[in-house]
């Protein structure tokens, strides 16, 4: 806990959970109580309540009757279902953003894109999941579909969640295909930033490896307060 928790937003709060829970400092399976996550991120119950409906509602978490909340649990064939849907919903967010995106926006994945190429050739591996996610977002932002990007951003979170991903072998390959689809965008070519899109996100599905982790593993821990 740092010591501007308390400070924390709803919405801060929600993001603090479902990113402890991407990086898997919760569990599948375990149960979340409101006392020991209002501990562990220094606010009350309140904003807790409100965060684990949200959690609840894009798929993270999941009540049990008289039981309590739990990290929900994704099948492989669900995790599958995720990539498919992606590979159908990431073209079309690139097509729109070839014709709709700002000056702004392209310079943001063009500079995305050059730190990911450094932190390559660096061997900083560990900085290219917050730059791929973030290009991601803009990308999905550059649509300028609101509910598009929500929709882009709740499936990336999840594929963060329940996949691990091979960095070495796909890294330098993944950053020069941003490179192909900054320049689609710059060309303002809806057909190519959709084409370069699915071949980048069809190599990409090629590099994940489903999460092995079960409810059975994560019920030795027993209680939110792993993570502190």
């Amino acid at each position: 806990m740092t010591s501007t928790a308390g400070r924390m937003t709803p919405h801060q709060l929600c993001r603090a959970i479902r990113d402890d829970i991407i990086r898997g400092a919760y569990a599948p399976g375990q149960r979340l109580t409101e006392d020991a996550l209002a501990e562990h991120y220094g606010v009350s119950r309140v904003p807790v309540r409100e965060a684990l409906r949200t959690l609840e509602a894009e798929g993270f978490a999941s009540s049990r009757p008289y039981a309590g909340v739990f990290v929900a649990a994704l099948t492989e064939d669900e995790a599958a279902d995720l990539l498919e849907i992606r590979a159908r919903l990431e073209p079309l967010c690139a097509s729109r953003a070839a014709v709709r995106r700002t000056p702004e926006q392209l310079g943001r994945l063009k500079e995305l894109t050059a730190l990911g190429q450094d932190a390559v050739r660096a061997g900083r591996l560990d900085e290219l999941a917050r730059l791929n996610s973030r290009f991601h977002e803009v990308l999905a932002e550059a649509s300028g579909s609101t509910l598009l990007a929500q929709l882009i951003m709740q499936l990336s979170w999840k594929i963060a969640w329940v996949y691990s991903v091979e960095l070495p072998r796909r890294a330098s390959d993944s950053w020069h295909e941003h490179e192909q689809i900054c320049a689609a965008l710059e060309a303002g070519d809806p057909e190519r930033a959709g084409a370069v899109v699915t071949a980048h996100i069809a190599h990409a599905a090629s590099a994940y490896r489903f999460r092995q982790r079960t409810e059975d593993t994560a019920s030795q821990d027993g209680s939110a307060s792993r993570a502190s």
